[in-house]
């Protein structure tokens, strides 16, 4: 399977959040279209420097990340931000990697939005018994017996 690649809406839902409180202008809330890599092989979802200026997304913390050639740098993750795909909506972080690298949408917002990679067609899609909405998995392995 070679590289699939979606186009995507980001919203800061901070400023979004004060717009619904009017505390700032609706117009003022930051949003941009952006194409990622998805890529099922990464966790989180991965923003850069350049989006992270125009979004102005808050920092919430500093984490150390391993990338695709075992190197391990540290980077700011940020909070508040919501995906857009298609009729789907996540609120996640995102780890901001330096300068323009490629932004990537990995693992944990694909399963938030219930969203699969259709590999003949080389594309994400909504999951196709789910067009309706996202259907979430909160099914645990381990029956609660509530001790």
């Amino acid at each position: 399977m070679g590289l699939v690649y979606a186009n995507i809406e980001l919203v800061n839902a901070w400023q979004q959040e004060a717009a619904k409180k009017h505390l700032i202008d609706k117009d003022e809330v930051r949003r941009m279209h952006t194409t990622v890599l998805v890529d099922s092989g990464a966790t989180e979802m991965a923003i850069n420097e350049v989006i992270q200026e125009i979004m102005q997304f808050p920092v919430a913390d500093k984490r150390r990340i391993r990338l695709a050639d075992e190197s391990i740098i540290t980077c700011d993750v940020v909070n508040c931000v919501e995906i857009r795909f298609e009729n789907r909506i996540c609120m996640t972080q995102a780890v901001v990697l330096p300068d323009d690298t490629e932004p990537l949408l990995g693992a944990i917002p694909m399963e938030a939005m219930d969203v699969i990679i259709h590999p003949k067609r080389q594309e994400l899609i909504i999951h196709p018994e789910h067009p309706e909405g996202a259907v979430s998995q909160l099914r645990s392995i381990f029956p609660y017996r509530g001790e």
